[in-house]
Parts: C-alpha cells; sequence; structure tokens
C-alpha cells in the first residue's frame, strides 16, 4: 500500500483516486470546493460515470479512500502526489497552466516529506520541468520532489472499465527510482507499462489524441465523398478497417468530436507546433474539417427545407457523446447556434446532460423530459447523441410525432433498409438519403 494524494476531483482526478483505492492504496483527494467534498464524502460523485459512485462507497466504507479541501492535511504523510486539475483553453490555442501552478506551490508550502509528484493533467511538453522549477523555488521544508509523467488515456462513460483493463500505462521519469515507485504503484492494475522520458511521455499523450481526431476527420471527409458519389460510407468503413494497420475504431462517420480531451489537446499541439516554429499543417485540416463537420445537419436541413425560420427542431442528444453529461465542445452547442441564427425554434432532449446543457447552450433553446416530447409537433428531428434510448427510440414515433417526417441523423442510428419502410425523409451521413420512404440515387 501506497500513501497517495491526488489534486483535484475532476473527471481524472476521481477516476483515478478511486481507481487506485480499489487496487489497495489509501488515497486522499483534495479539492477547494468544500460542498463537493462533503458530496462525495457521501459517495456521491459530482459527474456522470457509470459505476463510479459504487467504487467510491466500497473504497469510503473499506477504509482507503478519503476526500478533503484542506492542503496540509491531504498531503500529509503523503508517498505519491497526482496532479490532476484543468488545463482548460486559452484564446490562443494554448493550455492555461494557473491550475497547474497552483497546485505546485501548494505542494511547494505542505510537503514535509520526500515526494513524487506525478502529472495526470494534459501539459504541453516541457510542463513537468516547469512545475518542479515552481516547487522548487516555493519550497519550504528540505525534501527531495521527483517529477513523473503518467498521462491518462481514460474514455468518458467507459473510464471505470479503461481504469483496470487500458491498453497501456504510459510513465515517464528521468529519475529512474520515481519510476521504479509510479511501476509499483499501477502494478495491480496488471496492464502493460511502457516507460519512457518524461518529455516523451507528455508528446504521447497529445500525439495520441491527435491522431485519433485526424481518423474521426478523414472518415468523415471520406463521407462527403461517400453522399455525392452514391457509395455507403459504412461499407467503405467497415472494408478499410479490415485491413489490420487501419482498424476499426474511430472510423464511425458523425458530425464530429467533441468533448474534453480532442478539440483542447488538438489545438494544443497545433500551438505547440507553432511555438517552434513548425506548422502543422495535417492537424490544422483535421481542426477545420471538424469545424465544418458541425454544421453538416443544419445544412442539409437548409437544403431541405429552403429555410428553417419558423421551423420548430427537436434536437435528441446533447451530451457530446452517450454515457456522459459532459457538454464541453458538445455538436449539440454550435448546431443549436446555427438552428436559432437562420430563425429556427429549438426543442432539445438528453437523458443526463440537461444541467449541464443549460449553461453553455445558447439562449433560446427549450428544454423538455422526454424524447416524445421534443418530436410533438416539430418540423424535423435532429439526432446528435447516441444514447441507446435514442438508438433505440421506433421508427413510428418520429411518424407519429413530427409534424412533418424529416430526420436528420447525425450518428447513423438507423439502417437504410428500415428506414425505406416508413413514410419518413431520411438524412444521415456519408449515405444515400431516403425521401418518400425510397432511396434517392446520387445524379
Amino acid at each position: 500500500m501506497t500513501n497517495i494524494a491526488v489534486v483535484g476531483t475532476g473527471y481524472v482526478g476521481l477516476v483515478t483516486g478511486v481507481a487506485l483505492s480499489e487496487i489497495g492504496h489509501q488515497v486522499t483527494c483534495i479539492d477547494i470546493d468544500q460542498a463537493k467534498v462533503e458530496r462525495m464524502r457521501r459517495g456521491e460523485s459530482p459527474i456522470y460515470e457509470p459505476g463510479l459512485d459504487e467504487l467510491m462507497t466500497k473504497n469510503i466504507q473499506a477504509g482507503r479512500l478519503f476526500f478533503t479541501a484542506n492542503h496540509a492535511e491531504g498531503f500529509t504523510d503523503k508517498d505519491v502526489v497526482y496532479i490532476a486539475v484543468g488545463t482548460p483553453e486559452k484564446e490562443d490555442g494554448t493550455a492555461d497552466l494557473r491550475f497547474i501552478n497552483q497546485v505546485a506551490k501548494d505542494i511547494a508550502a505542505n510537503v514535509k516529506q520526500d515526494v513524487v509528484v506525478v502529472t495526470k493533467s494534459t501539459v504541453p511538453v516541457g510542463t513537468n520541468d516547469h512545475i518542479l522549477s515552481v516547487i522548487k523555488e516555493h519550497l519550504v521544508h528540505n525534501v527531495d520532489v521527483q517529477m513523473v509523467s503518467n498521462p491518462e488515456f481514460l474514455r468518458e462513460g467507459s473510464a471505470i472499465d479503461d481504469a483496470f483493463h487500458g491498453d497501456r500505462i504510459v510513465i515517464g521519469a528521468d529519475a529512474g527510482y520515481a519510476g521504479d515507485l509510479i511501476e509499483d504503484v499501477n502494478e495491480a492494475f496488471g496492464i502493460p507499462v511502457y516507460r519512457t522520458d518524461v518529455r516523451s511521455a507528455e508528446m504521447i499523450k497529445y500525439a495520441s489524441n491527435a491522431f485519433l481526431a485526424t481518423k474521426i476527420s478523414f472518415v468523415n471527409e471520406i463521407a462527403n465523398i461517400c453522399e455525392k458519389t452514391g457509395a455507403n460510407i459504412e461499407d467503405v468503413a467497415s472494408g478499410m478497417g479490415m485491413d489490420g494497420r487501419i482498424g476499426h475504431q474511430f472510423l464511425r462517420a458523425g458530425i464530429g468530436y467533441g468533448g474534453s480531451c480532442f478539440p483542447k489537446d488538438t489545438k494544443a499541439l497545433a500551438q505547440i507546433a507553432a511555438n517552434h516554429d513548425h506548422s502543422f499543417e495535417l492537424l490544422e485540416a483535421v481542426i477545420r474539417v471538424n469545424n465544418e463537420q458541425h454544421r453538416s445537419l443544419t445544412n442539409k436541413a437548409k437544403e431541405a427545407f429552403g429555410s428553417l425560420k419558423g421551423r420548430r427542431i427537436a434536437l435528441l442528444g446533447l451530451a457530446f457523446k452517450p454515457n456522459t453529461d459532459d457538454m464541453r465542445e458538445s455538436p449539440a452547442i454550435a448546431i443549436s447556434q446555427e438552428l436559432l441564427l437562420a430563425g429556427a425554434e429549438v426543442v432539445a432532449y438528453d437523458p443526463i446532460a440537461t444541467e449541464n446543457a443549460k449553461r453553455v447552450m445558447p439562449e433560446g433553446v427549450t428544454y423538455v423530459a422526454t424524447a416524445e416530447e421534443a418530436l410533438r409537433g416539430a418540423d424535423a428531428a435532429f439526432i446528435v447523441t447516441d444514447w441507446s434510448e435514442i438508438k433505440s427510440l421506433e421508427l413510428r414515433a418520429y411518424e407519429q410525432y413530427l409534424k412533418e417526417p424529416y430526420v436528420f441523423d447525425g450518428r447513423n442510428c438507423y439502417s437504410l433498409e428500415d428506414v425505406a419502410t416508413t413514410s419518413l425523409n431520411y438524412y444521415s451521413v456519408g449515405r444515400k438519403a431516403v425521401v418518400n420512404g425510397k432511396l434517392v440515387e446520387t445524379v
């Protein structure tokens, strides 16, 4: 057992702390929000992540998981301190390190024993060196501090499974014994460990996310060509994915990526390259394609209706992906803005993310409690997030509730064969349209 502190109880910090306690370590999670701390002490997760509440309660009751707002208390007798605070995007695309800097100062002011500081937050290359310099500059007690970069690769909605069954654990350390300690801490996960230097570990995180974002933008561009040529993107993606060098993952066409990682990390990596006099033209194109893809459903609706002024549009799904309440960079935000600017009325439904959506969606959006309520009397439905509840909605529900039978499916939730048995006008991504129950052949 290792005594561990985790600073920050957002998505990464809380999942990390809970997972480490589950494999036997004694973990104290630190957050400056006292109300949030009290809630977590009761075993209530402040974020929606399937299975997290149950693991929190289990390890609190086992005496392995604690929460505090007091840094002095949190850092007492800790061998390892994980930094898991946010690094939000600044206006120029760079990562905002103010929370990182504050944690470094808090560590310096409170640690009274030698400690290994582990950076879980996604940070630009060279940040771990910066953190160490800040700690040393403000250090109160004569202790040794070593840095380890240990980037996270958690997918929202399946983070618990990823924590215990991930592809790899990356440990970047310039001091061998610090890397050895963190490898020992993670041994019980049974996940392959990849050891490297600190700066390479920092880059691995950015490079991984940028590559996955590139696959998404690439397949969406192929989907756009498929629509113009009469090809079917699902068949194309399946055929591509059979090549072991390509693989099937992240080849689903849709309305673009969102969330807390891909948008922020792609922009940050492009800016890191620019700061070193390198123009990352491929990544800049990936970002541009993704921004355009967010507008694809609205463009199709404008083409179908001519004008959206006065049209009532039902948005089904608001979170950037299913099984999360995260609204960060969700395509729903850009879509609703476009619709409102076009003079449409927007009625939105999401099974989990509504309260978070209200904080970031544009004014003028109406929120309802069920998908059926959103559809009732609407001129068209936009499928934005492929929640299981939405994918399982029967096609006849659209026929029953919509005033006009138009469906714009941004996640390809339904087969064209099934749609062709209905009276719907159905537009998806990278596939032929179905109008009045008939497939439209590309001219």
